[in-house]
């Protein structure tokens, strides 16, 4: 029977505990910190779309309080900048059978990597042997260490899957039935990184959060930082899924309840800084773009320059919403004011999830 050690207590990896709980599902949650002492302690405060709950989790606080068994999955939950640190801690962790050791996990178990961006899955290749690329969109906010809104209803999110870098398999179909089983309708798909990529064009706005803004400066904010990603990622020859055509995930099925507390005008990058965490997944983000594009030759300005305000943002200690965007990105004040939103690649209007 298999068990997932899900890895991380934000939004994500505590949603997916709490589901796979209410599900008969085994499972081990992996928090750190103060998030640990409260989920151990308090329990998880669980606000959903039908009532909020308190669930005492199957809680740990690392790698060494849990004996890893053969049939177990590895369930990547972290921010993309913590993962090669977690993927470290878990990569040699030896396996336990009932005759003794039985290998290592880099070797023998599979790894599910749940975070935006699309660097994770060769961060863990360098080490698993098998890696499972996963692309979700879930209405979560975590703000308070303990406390998690799942503001998605009927389900809680959705979820693409495949093998990373290509490919379905036996255990992908496994997976994805569990996943759907506990409230995460999910399709397996042999392509999971276009699902990434288009994901990660979302995800461009996360920054943007964080600085004070007009709608209309956030919207042409949105098309001077997609027109600069297409660029980068087309001269990367990397091409992205259209969930309105290849989709087989109802997205009717992720509309978003509002909920006392739910950060429904901020995405995850925000909460993160909110939760005073120290650090944001923005170099893996419009830092992203800015890579592709130096390795390409294609200039990507207002990326680059949004990665860097938000970089001293941070270092800084300031308050979100302390810098006014257009100073961040003063071509929206000129040339770029009338861009254009892409006409194609942009992911298509949905229930799209606000903060993951």
């Amino acid at each position: 029977m298999t068990r997932y050690i899900v890895i991380g207590g934000g939004a994500v990896g505590a949603s997916l505990a709490a589901q796979f709980d209410a599900a008969g599902i085994d499972y081990v949650l992996v928090a750190r910190g103060e998030s640990y002492h409260k989920l151990s302690s308090d329990g998880l405060r669980y606000i959903r779309p039908a009532g909020e709950k308190t669930l005492h989790l199957n809680v740990v606080a690392g790698p060494d309080d849990v004996a890893l068994r053969p049939d177990d999955v590895l369930v990547l939950a972290v921010k993309a900048q913590q993962a090669e640190r977690a993927i470290t801690d878990w990569a040699w962790r030896p396996i336990g059978s009932e005759t003794g050791t039985n290998g290592i996990a880099a070797h023998t178990l599979p790894i599910l990597t749940f975070q935006n961006g699309i660097d994770t899955e060769r961060i863990a290749l360098r080490r698993f042997a098998t890696v499972y690329g996963v692309s979700i969109w879930i209405p979560g906010t975590h703000v308070e260490p303990g406390t998690v809104i799942a503001a998605g209803t009927p389900a809680v999110g959705l979820v693409w899957v495949g093998r990373y870098p290509t490919g379905t398999d036996e255990l992908a179909s496994e997976i994805a039935s569990d996943l759907t089983r506990a409230g995460f309708p999910t399709q397996v798909v042999p392509d999971v990184m276009r699902w990434k990529t288009t994901k990660l064009i979302t995800n461009l706005l996360n920054a943007v959060d964080l600085f004070e803004a007009t709608d209309d400066e956030v919207k042409q904010a949105q098309a001077v930082l997609e027109r600069e990603a297409f660029a980068a990622l087309d001269a990367a020859g990397l091409t992205r899924a259209d969930p309105s055509t290849e989709s087989t995930n109802d997205r009717t099925q992720l509309q978003i309840a509002p909920l006392p507390g739910q950060s429904s005008a901020h995405k995850s990058t925000w909460q993160s800084v909110a939760r005073g965490s120290g650090s944001v997944e923005t170099d893996y983000l419009n830092g992203e773009i800015s890579l592709l594009g130096r390795l390409h030759g294609i200039p990507t300005p207002a990326n680059d320059q949004l990665q860097a305000a938000l970089g001293q943002l941070i270092s800084g200690g300031d308050a979100p919403g302390s810098r006014r965007l257009a100073d961040v990105l003063p071509a929206l004040s000129n040339s770029f004011l009338q861009a254009p939103l892409p006409a194609t690649g942009s992911f298509p209007q949905a229930p799209l999830p606000p903060t993951h």
